[in-house]
């Protein structure tokens, strides 16, 4: 069988999708304090060996085997250690899937910064990916419950979720709101306790991100018009949230900052994730400015609630793909003449479906990620000691400091400093 042009680009795509991993390591490494830096980037490529090995396994045949309990997750036995698989074109296809398990759940390590044992990381990552997103991935793509023969999907509609606003960010960003109030925050958390140590490795990170997200929603493009319509989306909702996150920041701090815009522009991206085929590139620029604005309020709630997101997971993931998802409900296009959403005629039914999709998802990943968070809580432990939070998760947990300078050497130690302060 020859490689065709739409087999190349599902490669071309996984590969952008996979950058984006450690994209988001240097995102987040950037964004962490200096002495938890490495940590942070390490919790990320960590994620990318757990889920490459679970996925390879049993991870594939539980999104997409034949259904089992109701059509609630595959079969895991449907082709472990994808056999049955070997000598097709469908391993192209199960690459591409493996690397949106793999950053799903390395979004979910920003909340968790400063204070999270890396042995306990290791635990959660499969056996989440197993238990929550596997399903998840399941029910909205592979046929279970939220799809057009599932029962949920029949009965009140197929929700739209092209590239994962269900899947992928309202799921990690849950699952990120659940291990903070199960771990705990840091000492200190506080207003202004924590800045970022190295904003220009976040920039860095960000354009990663925003490179490998044209792969991420583009990679399941089914014609060069659709491929088009989401490339040009993919570039103006980012731009639009940017845009709408630093004016929120100016009329409310009277600054804009970089990490607004960085912030702004993943803001933006989570939000077309779910629309990026289903909306017009003017409806992209308004789901941009109202996730924009939204998750540049959201990130302070943190505070009113005394949740300790650490990086604004929460803020960003989950508000802004809850936002993405609901609002096709209103600027969906219409297929073939029928259908679209509200804005243009469509009626209640894609908000129905929208709606009822979003709720069943912060259902299962709230009530799933609890149990796995408060197993490992009270087996082997989530936290590190007080000791060693003070001292640096870096030290502490991989014997390692992102800046290292030799002996006598006057340079700006940003560890010793921020120990200081």
């Amino acid at each position: 069988m020859e490689l065709s042009t739409s087999d190349v680009w599902v490669m071309v795509s996984a590969a952008l999708v996979l950058l984006m991993t450690p994209g988001l390591a240097f995102f987040y490494g950037g964004m962490a304090r200096a002495k938890a830096a490495l940590n942070m980037v390490m919790m990320s490529f960590i994620s990318i060996g757990l889920v490459g090995v679970t996925w390879v396994l049993w991870g594939y045949g539980m999104s997409s085997a034949p259904p089992l309990l109701g059509g609630i997750v595959g079969n895991p036995a449907g082709d472990f250690g994808l056999t049955g698989a070997v000598g097709t074109a469908d391993l192209i296809g199960i690459g591409f899937g493996a690397t949106f398990a793999i950053i799903t759940v390395a979004l979910i390590s920003g909340a968790i910064a400063d204070r999270t044992r890396f042995a306990s990381w290791t635990v959660f990552v499969p056996v989440w990916v197993t238990l929550v997103y596997c399903p998840l991935a399941f029910m909205v793509w592979g046929g279970g419950l939220l799809s057009a023969d599932g029962w949920i999907g029949s009965t009140f509609g197929e929700a739209i979720d092209f590239a994962g606003g269900l899947v992928v960010h309202i799921n990690a960003g849950l699952a990120a709101l659940v291990l903070v109030y199960v771990i705990g925050s840091r000492a200190g958390f506080a207003k202004g306790f924590h800045k970022p140590h190295n904003i220009p490795l976040v920039m860095i990170g960000t354009a990663l991100l925003w490179f490998g997200w044209f792969g991420f929603n583009g990679g399941a493009a089914g014609s060069a018009e659709e491929a088009g319509l989401i490339w040009v989306n993919t570039l103006a909702a980012p731009a639009a949230a940017m845009l709408a996150w630093l004016v929120t920041e100016k009329v409310r701090d009277g600054h804009a900052t970089s990490i607004g815009a960085a912030s702004g522009v993943v803001a933006g991206l989570v939000a077309i994730t779910p629309a990026c085929a289903s909306v017009s590139p003017l409806g992209a620029l308004l789901l941009g400015v109202v996730a924009g604005i939204g998750s540049a309020l959201a990130v302070g709630l943190k505070y009113k609630f005394g949740y300790d997101d650490a990086l604004d997971v929460v803020g960003v993931h989950l508000v802004a793909g809850i936002i993405g998802t609901v609002m096709i409900g209103f600027v969906a296009l219409p297929v073939d003449g029928e259908g679209g959403g509200l804005f243009y005629g469509g009626g209640m039914d894609q908000m129905v479906a929208q709606v009822v999709a979003t709720v069943f998802t912060l259902l299962y990943t709230g009530i799933m990620t609890t149990i796995i968070a408060v197993a490992i809580a009270k087996t082997i432990g989530f936290r590190v000691s007080p000791e060693d939070e003070e001292r640096g998760i870096d030290l502490s947990e991989h014997s390692e400091s992102a800046y290292a300078f030799s002996e006598g050497d006057a340079s700006y130690d940003p560890i010793a400093e921020e120990a200081r302060v």
